[in-house]
């Protein structure tokens, strides 16, 4: 796949993606828009965000992984051109989808708000509008 190539990742091509990583299912997380896919409330996405343990983010850094710091100085590593890593970015808790480890919607949820941008808000209002309990009480006469 050449760098000007954008590839977009729907559910299946996602886990396929996720499951040919060779990372232990303990060690990372899908979040950000993989985990939008994952979740069911998006149909792609662009590119592949993931939370990771310290643990992790030490192997990636010692085989030469390029590595930058955040602001708030956790390592963000860049895996591939499709695949970007965060070390310890999580919020809530890690459920399995299709044998692959993800942050549960609520987590996703505190996630965008923390980030805050516009087209987080626009996620955020669809997730909310979609999760369970609000389409219990919608459905109430």
């Amino acid at each position: 796949m050449g760098a000007d190539t954008m590839s977009t990742f729907d559910k299946q091509s996602l886990i396929q993606r996720l499951k040919e990583l060779p990372f232990p299912a303990t060690e990372y997380w899908v979040v950000a828009g993989g985990a939008m896919v994952l979740h069911g409330f998006r149909p792609q996405t662009r590119d592949i965000d993931l939370g990771c343990s310290t643990l992790l983010a030490d192997k990636l850094e010692e085989q030469g992984y390029f590595v930058s710091r955040c602001e708030d100085e956790t390592r963000k590593i860049l895996y591939s051109e499709d695949i970007e890593i965060f070390e310890n970015w999580l919020e809530g808790t890690v459920e399995i989808i299709s044998g692959v480890p993800v942050v549960c919607v609520d987590g996703l949820i505190q996630m965008k708000k923390k980030l805050g941008r516009e087209k987080d808000f626009v996620d955020i209002a669809l997730m909310e509008a979609r999760k369970p309990a609000n389409f219990i009480m919608k459905q109430q006469p």
